[in-house]
């Protein structure tokens, strides 16, 4: 019996090991094969540019001759940038009226674009893009993450985790945002900056947060000085105690140090709590700063835009690009034509 079950036990294993064997052979021959089709198609398309090498060339020469020349008469684009930090949920709006704005631009609406502007006609017709993006890092990210978990409960906190936070990260909830104006003119941005800050502004819905808010900053100003001087207060009158406790100790023998430190405490706590209120003074005055205006000016656009001499936007780069890709598809199409004629047989 004990013969027959470890012959059984070694046929099971030698099929095991040989079932293993056959999927690492599997494995390595796919491999193998992947690696080799990838090599084979890469020395295609060696053998296809080497084919045709001198009409890729008369392609290159051909779209940065044409490039260079619409370059060199085209009118230069100038690039303006300006930093902002909306306060009071204005952001929506912001990226509401520059997307309009662009529209203007697009559709060559100069006029409803000078309009809404209030710039002049011609510096309308100057602009050719008007953009916002968000300025936004790893530390800002877990700054905005922070502040999002201290409105939650314990339990939703454990359910939420910094990368989910970042997969649902929107993009308007930064703080600060830049808006990027292009425009054949180098001075048309400092022109735009008024209307696009006092469309923010003027919003009746922006102006009443804010006027809450300025009350309400306010209100806790006029708490905070009054508990300072209520400490004050105080204060002064433990030290008259003190005093009044020396002058009649300097008589005594014994001196009760226990009561002593019983009798430092308050103070000691008044002290705490006059360092505490100065902290949320400090904090109260930065809150005033950054809520001062309904839109912050970071940085204002300059007097002149800077030129754009980015080799991406230049038709010197763009246009052999092109001439190479249409090239590409017109060697390419005849010979996948004949493929699928042949594989239809």
């Amino acid at each position: 019996m004990h013969t027959k079950e470890n012959t059984s036990e070694e046929i099971d294993l030698g099929q095991l090991f040989k079932l293993i064997g056959n999927a690492i052979n599997t494995f390595f021959n796919r491999v193998y094969n992947s690696l080799k089709a990838i090599y084979h198609l890469f020395i295609l398309c060696i053998l296809f540019f080497r084919v045709h090498f001198f009409k890729f060339c008369l392609a290159v020469i051909l779209g940065i001759g044409l490039g260079g020349y619409l370059d060199y008469n085209a009118l230069r684009v100038y690039k303006s940038s300006m930093v902002v930090q909306p306060n009071f949920n204005s952001v929506r709006q912001l990226y509401s009226n520059i997307e309009f704005y662009n529209q203007l631009i697009k559709q060559e609406e100069s006029e409803e674009l000078a309009g809404v502007l209030h710039i002049p006609q011609s510096a309308a017709k100057s602009m050719t893009n008007i953009e916002i993006t968000a300025l936004t890092d790893r530390a800002q990210k877990i700054l905005k993450f922070d502040e999002f978990i201290k409105d939650l409960d314990t339990t939703t906190r454990k359910n939420i985790n910094y990368q989910d936070y970042l997969k649902n990260f929107n993009v308007i909830n930064a703080d600060f945002h830049e808006i990027q104006i292009e425009a054949t003119a180098p001075e048309i941005a400092k022109q735009c900056q008024k209307a696009i800050v006092a469309a923010i502004k003027t919003n009746d819905y922006f102006r009443l947060q804010k006027n809450v808010n300025d009350d309400n900053l306010a209100v806790r100003d006029t708490m905070i000085s009054e508990q300072l001087k209520e400490i004050n207060k105080l204060q002064s009158f433990y030290r008259e105690i003190k005093i009044l406790e020396v002058q009649q100790s300097r008589g005594a023998t014994n001196i009760n140090l226990a009561d002593n430190k019983i009798k430092q405490t308050p103070e000691f706590e008044l002290f705490e709590q006059m360092e505490k209120l100065k902290e949320e003074k400090t904090e109260l005055n930065i809150e005033k700063a950054n809520t001062k205006n309904i839109i912050n000016i970071i940085s204002n656009f300059p007097n002149r835009g800077t030129l754009i001499t980015d080799l991406r936007f230049k038709k010197i780069a763009q246009i052999p690009a092109l001439f190479v890709v249409i090239l590409i598809l017109i060697l390419i199409i005849p010979g996948f034509n004949k493929y699928l004629a042949n594989y239809s047989k």
